[in-house]
């Protein structure tokens, strides 16, 4: 076990260097300085997500709420796969199919939610005029860009 001292030394002399480092005198640029900077920061973003998933909920309630005569469709609506433009804004189809015999609009809601299925944005789409037994197309795009693996459902499809 030669050596062994030297690498506990080593060691020691390490973990109190880094202590000194980090309980030294504080002028705002030290690592405990930066890493309040940048918790604060996350903190922050994490704060502002909250309250754009907030406001977007309550618009598509809003929206929702405005539909007269709507009947639950939710079974005769899909999206699609969330694709990323450029922009890094994700967008999804919303297809529609109208099961009656007259022609029929759909007023949709779709979530956009991360991996975890926590949602992180929510849009209102309109699939206008679809004619009896035929399917009607729109796109759904977030308010925002999002990152990581983001995925779409419906969460409210009315047919009027």
């Amino acid at each position: 076990m030669a050596g062994c001292g030297t690498r506990r030394a080593a060691g020691t002399a390490l973990v109190v260097a880094l202590g000194i480092a980090v309980t030294g005198c504080s002028d705002g640029t030290g690592p405990s300085d930066q890493a309040s900077k940048a918790a604060s920061a996350a903190s922050s973003l994490a704060s502002r997500a909250s309250g754009t998933v907030a406001s977007a909920t309550a618009e598509a309630k809003r929206k929702l709420d405005q539909v007269k005569g709507g009947v639950n469709a939710k079974k005769d609506v899909s999206v699609g796969k969330v694709t990323t433009g450029q922009d890094k804004v994700p967008a999804t189809e919303v297809s529609a199919k109208n099961t009656t015999g007259e022609r029929k609009s759909f007023t949709v809601q779709v979530n956009f939610r991360d991996s975890k299925g926590d949602l992180q944005d929510t849009v209102v789409v309109n699939v206008d005029d679809v004619a009896a037994g035929a399917t009607g197309r729109a796109t759904a795009r977030s308010h925002r860009e999002l990152t990581g693996d983001i995925r779409a459902d419906v969460g409210t499809a009315l047919r009027h």
